[in-house]
């Protein structure tokens, strides 16, 4: 199976289709596309957000670029040696993944940051194809609980045997994989305490504890 980033002009979404054309006017510097995936496809550590800012992913062409989201997971990552580089907040900083692969379940920016879940199913045909052109693959974090729910609905298990919680890991017997759940690295999870900047860097040392012992 090949993966398959959807097209620049996709327009499988009506409402996000029609979101983006109000965007090419009012940010015609921005990206204004599906945002491809950022890290290699021989990673063994799958990250999957929301959908990419309207301020960050959207303008940068990068997921979790120029967005508070990332201010958070990129130096955590390095931390734990998963990256290389300085995350300078720009596509081509030079800031570089190492075994790790960042994605979205929705490739779109939505507007006020909400997704549906026609699209979250709709864009599931690319996540699906991503998952299984990673070969090495072995955790899937998921950043919340669409993400969470993304990935099992793609990978086809009842949602209900799995409910997400932050730190929980679950195990999805039929592809030999682990998921990972976090809470998403949001300014607003930030600023309400719902995450610390602690309880994320224990969840990256969880999956390098477990990547060191596989």
């Amino acid at each position: 199976m090949a993966f398959v980033c959807p097209p620049r002009n996709c327009a499988q979404c009506p409402r996000l289709v029609a979101f983006r054309k109000e965007n090419i006017i009012k940010f015609p510097t921005y990206y204004n596309g599906p945002v491809p995936p950022f890290g290699s496809i021989d990673a063994e550590v799958l990250i999957v957000g929301l959908a990419p800012g309207l301020n960050g992913a959207n303008q940068t062409a990068r997921p979790f670029t120029n967005d508070y989201a990332g201010d958070v997971l990129y130096p955590i990552l390095k931390k734990y040696g998963f990256a290389t580089g300085n995350y300078g907040k720009r596509k081509d900083d030079g800031f570089e993944l190492i075994n790790v692969r960042v994605t979205n379940s929705v490739r779109c920016v939505p507007p006020q940051n909400k997704v549906t879940g026609d699209e979250v199913h709709t864009c599931g045909k690319f996540l699906i194809e991503e998952i299984g052109d990673m070969k090495n693959l072995k955790i899937i974090l998921t950043l919340g609980s669409v993400a969470h729910n993304a990935v099992l609905g793609v990978l086809g298990y009842k949602k209900a045997a799995f409910k997400f919680a932050h730190g929980a890991v679950h195990r999805l017997e039929r592809h030999n994989l682990l998921m990972v759940n976090s809470y998403h690295t949001s300014r607003y999870n930030i600023n309400t305490g719902v995450l610390t900047y602690e309880m994320f860097e224990e969840i990256i040392r969880k999956i390098s504890d477990i990547l060191k012992k596989s």
